[in-house]
């Protein structure tokens, strides 16, 4: 079984498939940052692939089983004929769970004690021992719209540390099954939480909430998911947590929210511009947390350990013919 590896190397997870028996193994030396034909004798033989973009001419590559790719999103994958060839198609989903998790749980505690301003106070030289700033998160509520795997390490977390959490799903938690979770994390069972509201019950759960976490990915239908309407049932006292996609919220709207203080603050690690404008509004608010869509990328450093996991144990459950880990559905490869 021949395998190209056209993504940096983890030389742990390496060592441990080159140990592996009827495994050929070529690495390509400049893996690759955008899409690229790759020479026809260099791929042609191969039955799995793990890059973050498939080559152009991978219509070539004739005895393709498996694609790994190294990113949850999956657009480069879409319409590519794959199902057609009966290849599988795998993303990195769970890989960025942990940390992007932590940012949440790190804003909810900024934002309860307000860091920025004892920060703008340390930069200031006062000494102010307020009480907003000595506040806890301890009994408040987490809602978590979306409880997929970065909803569910979040949940842990806030379970830990003595939070409530409240979940909006479109349908009944259930456990997961086939899906790449690191070790001793999340609620693979689906829990964990205090209580479960459904779609058609989002107002009770928006008006309930001290902290609201989007953790839903954005598509045609959840674009602009959030508006006016939303952010005004939120209490005065709610944060907002966003480190899922911008565009999930009205971007109008949010700014507004924020100028008329309906609600109390925000973190924000996903935007509308990459990146923002120096004049945007969100720069200077002094209740926004503004990052630079930092809490899970690329640049994390267990990013490439992670993916190379998932791509071992990929490997394997394709030679014992078991269910593949993220594999991604023949609706979604077609972009439904």
């Amino acid at each position: 079984m021949e395998l190209i590896i056209d993504l940096p190397v983890y030389e742990p997870v390496l060592k441990k498939i080159q140990a592996l028996e009827g495994i050929t193994l070529r690495v390509l030396p400049e893996p690759s940052v955008e899409r690229r034909s790759l020479p026809a004798v260099e791929i042609e033989n191969a039955e799995m692939l793990l890059c973050t973009l498939p080559p152009e001419n991978h219509l070539q590559m004739k005895k393709l089983k498996l694609v790994q790719i190294a990113s949850a999103g999956y657009t480069q994958l879409i319409k590519q004929g794959f199902p057609e060839r009966n290849i599988h198609c795998c993303n990195a989903l769970g890989v960025f769970d942990v940390p992007i998790a932590e940012w949440n749980m790190a804003m909810m505690i900024n934002l309860a004690r307000d860091f920025k301003g004892m920060l703008n106070n340390q930069q200031n030289k006062i000494w102010d021992r307020s009480a907003r700033f000595q506040e806890e998160i301890r009994g408040r509520i987490v809602g978590i719209w979306g409880y997929g795997g970065i909803g569910r390490e979040t949940a842990r977390l806030a379970k830990a540390l003595g939070m409530k959490v409240y979940v909006l799903s479109r349908s009944e938690l259930r456990p997961r099954t086939n899906t790449y979770c690191v070790p001793g994390t999340g609620d693979p069972d689906g829990v964990l939480p205090d209580r479960v509201f459904y779609i058609n019950e989002k107002d009770s759960f928006l008006r309930t909430v001290d902290f609201l976490v989007m953790a839903i990915p954005q598509t045609a239908a959840t674009e602009g998911i959030v508006g006016e309407k939303e952010l005004r049932l939120l209490k005065p006292s709610a944060f907002l947590l966003n480190p899922a996609r911008g565009p999930l919220i009205k971007e109008t709207a949010l700014v507004k929210a924020l100028e008329e203080k309906w609600f109390a603050g925000a973190a924000l690690d996903t935007h509308y511009h990459y990146p923002m404008p120096p004049d945007h509004p969100l720069w200077e608010m002094p209740q926004v947390l503004f990052t630079p869509h930092i809490s899970g990328s690329s640049a994390s450093p267990h990013f490439l350990e992670r993916v190379w996991d998932i791509f071992y144990q990929n490997l394997l459950r394709y030679r014992n013919q078991e269910p593949l880990l993220n594999e991604l559905s023949v609706k979604a490869l077609n972009g439904e």
